[in-house]
């Protein structure tokens, strides 16, 4: 079951994690199959590819080939959704050894400006981009109608659903995994045994409700009687709501913040409180050393590393990207010493089932907080919370 779920979410491809755009509904499966995941590429040759490679487009010279990324808000704001997606780039550039110059940033584009979108992406094409690396979920139609306008431009969309098999395609992971994981930390942590969980969206978003339930079931697993108390900003970006709604949690008296928001406001809210966090996309012990527990995060090189690497080999072939904790594309921080006592080993043992393949953490029949039982092959399908969850 485990293995067939992996391969339905993939396809799936479902609803952005942590930042994707003005829509909060759940979108349809595609069709698509996804490439394999790797955290490890090859070195780029320099040189030009036979022409066996197998590949959808002509290789292209290492030291010729440029990049355009799209970003929501600005990497410079050093903690986040974008400054990780930008780490990613850097540590694509660094693995394959381009140039600043061959990296195209176009930064601060609303995913809700289909104009704004149009114009960065239109930029990125007329300074000679050859792939473009579009992060936020409202870019996704922009994608769409460009790659069929411009058929020799590839354009890679972070998550979403849509692709055409050949010079549009999209790329995400099983982050639900980590958020498990750090569910675990949280579930220990917690003396009042309540958790609290601020969330871009609620239930008709599968998946920031899948990511809240992994994180919900981790914290059950180690301890049965905590509750996991949700609140909504209904925005993927509210520096000012995400504080607000931990705020209101730790005045529920939740003393563990989780969190699916793109800024570290919410930890920085339990900081100042006195309790503890669980941080998200970066490694937000550097925001709030005196709370965060470990946060969930995404190796975004992985992807853009092993990309660009096909696109100057000539062996691109416009399948989409799905990998896991397995492949090293998701993962959690190094555990601070907040911890409770155990949470390395109970996190090591639920990580090996995972990683093995025994088990995943929507396998089989799952309660929720309705009575209700439900099995999960796709994003979309989880409308429903996990039987310790409240929401506020």
């Amino acid at each position: 079951m485990k293995r067939k779920l992996a391969l339905l979410l993939a396809a799936a491809m479902m609803l952005l994690s942590a930042c994707g755009g003005a829509s909060s509904s759940a979108a349809p499966a595609s069709s698509e199959t996804p490439a394999p995941a790797s955290s490890e590429a090859a070195p780029a040759s320099s040189e030009a590819v036979s022409s066996e490679a197998a590949g959808l487009f002509a290789p292209v010279s290492k030291d010729e080939i440029k990049i355009g990324v799209i970003h929501i808000s600005d990497p410079a704001e050093g903690s986040g959704y974008t400054y990780t997606h930008d780490q990613g780039i850097v540590g694509m550039q660094q693995n394959l050894g381009l140039r600043d110059d061959q990296i195209i940033r176009k930064i601060k584009v609303a995913d809700d400006d289909a104009t704004a979108i149009e114009t960065a992406m239109l930029e990125c094409i007329e300074e000679g981009c050859n792939i473009i690396f579009a992060t936020s979920w409202g870019y996704m139609d922009t994608c769409e109608a460009l790659a069929e306008e411009y058929p020799d431009v590839i354009f890679s969309h972070g998550t979403g659903y849509k692709s055409n098999g050949s010079n549009f395609n999209n790329y995400f992971g099983r982050i639900y995994q980590a958020r498990y994981l750090s569910g675990i930390a949280a579930g220990l942590k917690t003396e009042s045994n309540k958790i609290g969980y601020v969330a871009a969206w609620g239930p008709e978003n599968g998946e920031v409700t899948s990511g809240c339930d992994a994180f919900a079931m981790g914290a059950y697993s180690v301890n049965p009687d905590c509750q996991v108390i949700v609140k909504t900003t209904n925005s993927w970006f509210d520096p000012e709501g995400e504080k607000q709604a931990a705020e209101a949690l730790i005045a529920e008296g939740c003393d563990v913040i989780g969190q699916h928001c793109d800024t570290p406001n919410p930890q920085l809210a339990a900081e100042e409180a006195g309790v503890w966090g669980v941080g998200y996309n970066s490694d937000m012990r550097k925001d709030a050393p005196k709370a965060v527990l470990t946060s969930a995060v995404w190796n975004w090189s992985a992807y853009y590393t092993w990309a660009v690497e096909n696109v100057i080999n000539g062996t691109w072939t416009g399948e989409n990207y799905y990998g896991g904790l397995a492949e090293g594309f998701v993962d959690i921080t190094e555990l601070s010493d907040l911890c409770a006592d155990g949470t390395a080993e109970a996190i090591e043992e639920a990580r090996k089932k995972i990683v093995s393949g025994e088990w995943d953490v929507f396998e089989g029949e799952i309660e929720a907080n309705d009575g209700q039982m439900h099995t999960s092959e796709y994003y979309s399908d989880v409308n429903w919370y996990f039987k310790n969850i409240v929401v506020k």
